[in-house]
């Protein structure tokens, strides 16, 4: 192959999902192996695929369902080395990815919108406020999906003309659990169609919020989510992997990662996800700065006989400090999206053995591996994990020891 037609093809996906020619250039919507035309035009590849869905392009919810599979974990996978490289990390291996299955999402926040008679329920289109009115959705669980259809005709009861509105849902131990907000129940037939709703579609939970908190209007029994076996009460759409099997891995890859015997502390716990599902057999420090969630883990822990500290504990201002460390045989990190630069601060000052770093961004991921690595950590492994299916969004399990 001649530089020119090297310069004219795709050789890779960029962070933000256009593909880049060997000269650099991007173009939208194309996969590793589509050339380029003199016009501009796109000559599609081998791993160029069919997108299963037919809002795609124009659904804000998916970017890459015109790769094939193995174009796809290629890209899961760049999304990680690339970072870490940007920081001078090499890490010592770099695992096969974790590729969640089509319509596995447990977790969705749509937006609904009313016109006249018309509701409209769906993620916005890419780079704008326009909703797409989902008919099919290749994510989503069939059990959150097949509600969209009878949701419609409660918002259209309870949802103002002109307005919008946040459908919130999650797959909880008891079923869906359903969170609206900025909707407006007035009446007596509004109030008994939020009733008639739940019952006939079998929720575990109805939650309204017309704008001065939320209120839950069904719930038969307690909702919990379960986590090594352990039940604990869940707060309305409170945060949870978005796919059981991407949980599956991720907690997977920190149980191979840890010692056998010792303590563990859990930093950024939210309801217990590694906490309980790794705590079964040994102590366990669980601390995350949300009160509900923090209260919810410490209640399911002691129903459930776990050995569980829970401590409610603002790690970015307060961070474990390299003498409160040092007590535990490895540490369990998962911040949220901009990292934990506070507490990787005091980490690097700790002889913690083995630090298990579970990240949703590549990016902060990699400044804080640096910090690591650059005051004695070696960083292991890291473990690519695409549970947000033809998204850009990628997470990942690093492995650090001292």
């Amino acid at each position: 192959m001649t530089d020119s037609e090297i310069d004219n093809l795709i050789i890779r996906v960029a962070a933000k999902g256009d593909g880049v020619t060997g000269d650099g250039r991007h173009f939208p919507l194309t996969a590793p192996g589509d050339r380029i035309e003199a016009d501009g035009n796109v000559v599609f590849g081998v791993h160029h695929a069919m997108p299963p869905c037919e809002h795609f392009p124009a659904c804000g919810g998916c970017q890459l369902q015109h790769l094939d599979e193995e174009s796809y974990a290629d890209f899961v996978t760049g999304r990680v080395a690339g970072a870490l490289a940007g920081q001078g990390v090499t890490p010592g291996a770099v695992l096969p990815p974790h590729i969640s299955p089509p319509m596995t999402r447990r977790r969705a926040s749509l937006r609904a919108s009313r016109a006249g008679k018309r509701i409209t329920i769906g993620f916005a289109e890419e780079g704008s406020h326009k909703l797409i009115d989902l008919q099919m959705c290749a994510v989503l669980d069939p059990r959150l999906f097949g509600l969209l259809t009878p949701l419609r005709g409660l918002l259209a009861e309870i949802l103002p003309d002109k307005r919008a509105a946040h459908v919130r849902m999650s797959l909880t131990d008891q079923g869906v659990d359903l969170l609206l907000e900025g909707v407006k129940v007035s009446g007596l037939t509004a109030d008994e169609a939020l009733g008639d709703f739940a019952r006939e579609q079998g929720l575990a939970r109805l939650t309204i919020d017309e704008g001065d908190g939320p209120q839950t209007r069904w719930e038969p029994e307690a909702v919990t989510v379960s986590f090594g076996g352990a039940p604990v009460g869940f707060p309305p759409f409170s945060f949870l992997q978005a796919t059981p099997d991407g949980e599956a891995a991720l907690v997977g890859a920190v149980r191979d990662a840890l010692p056998e015997t010792g303590a563990i502390a859990d930093l950024f716990c939210g309801l217990g996800t590694f906490a309980l599902a790794l705590g079964d057999k040994r102590p366990v420090y669980a601390a995350e700065g949300a009160r509900d969630v923090i209260l919810a883990l410490k209640l399911g822990a002691a129903r459930a006989q776990r050995r569980l500290v829970a401590d409610h504990r603002d790690l970015f201002r307060r961070p474990l400090t390299p003498e409160e460390l040092n007590r535990f045989a490895a540490i369990v990190l998962d911040p949220p999206r901009a990292g934990a630069r506070e507490q990787v601060l005091q980490l690097a000052a700790s002889t913690v053995p083995l630090i298990a770093y579970v990240s949703c961004n590549p990016a902060s991921f990699a400044r804080d591996a640096a910090q690591l690595v650059a005051t004695g950590y070696r960083l292991e492994s890291v473990k690519p994990v695409g549970q947000f299916r033809w998204t850009t969004h990628v997470e990942l399990v690093g492995i650090f020891r001292k």
